[in-house]
């Protein structure tokens, strides 16, 4: 082995992974002036995935993946969608996938009678709200495919999601430690099934945007 295979060996490489709304609507719940600093995060949370997986280790940060939704009929999401594909994803490391939200297929009901509102009765609007496709499976899938292409030994998962359990109870099977990034109570399920835990609430101040 070469010098610097053994200097390899001796890094936890890890990559975060972050369900932008599930993240930031967990932050407001709490607290609805929240605003994040998004610039300390990918160091504060390779640091804290590393103390966890192998203290005696040093932590690389290896990259942030961050996965969001927009609605293409609001004009005020046209400012969130230029921040998030101008700004964000131009930070270091940073690796952004941001999709247009769609229609729900069907109708509110009346919880009485369960007939359909299709159009509101005073301005006469479409009353089906829009829906998030395509970002679980999107996180799913670049976080099998980076382990298969050797990118990472531990993935911070940032979701209350629990149909994150099966992908994380898999990668584990391969050798990977997926540590959950949680607001506790909110995602238990997932936080038991992961190698270990990362208590958001505990070092939110460390990321607020001052």
């Amino acid at each position: 082995m070469t010098d610097g295979s053994v200097v390899q060996a001796q890094k936890i490489r890890v990559r975060i992974f972050i369900d932008f709304w599930n993240f930031s609507l967990e932050l407001r719940r709490r607290d609805d002036t929240f605003r994040v600093d998004w610039t300390p995060i990918p160091q504060l949370l390779t640091k804290e995935a590393g103390q966890r997986v192998d203290a005696s280790l040093s932590a690389s940060y290896e990259g942030l993946h961050v996965y969001g939704s927009y609605d293409p009929n609001k004009p005020t999401d046209v400012k969130f969608r230029n921040w998030f594909s101008n700004w964000l994803d131009k930070q270091p490391g940073v690796h952004t996938l941001l999709l247009p939200r769609q229609k729900k297929k069907g109708y509110p009901k009346c919880p009485v009678c369960h007939h359909e509102a299709t159009h509101c009765v005073a301005c006469g609007a479409d009353m089906r709200g829009t829906e998030e496709k395509g970002i679980d499976s999107n996180i799913v899938k670049d976080m099998i495919s980076l382990a298969w292409e050797n990118a990472y030994d531990a993935a911070v998962l940032v979701s209350a999601d629990r149909d994150f359990v099966p992908v994380a109870e898999f990668l584990q099977t391969k050798g990977i430690k997926v540590i959950h990034g949680a607001f506790p109570p909110r995602g238990s399920e997932l936080s038991q099934k992961c190698w270990a835990n990362i208590d958001l609430t505990a070092i939110v101040e460390q990321f607020r945007k001052r």
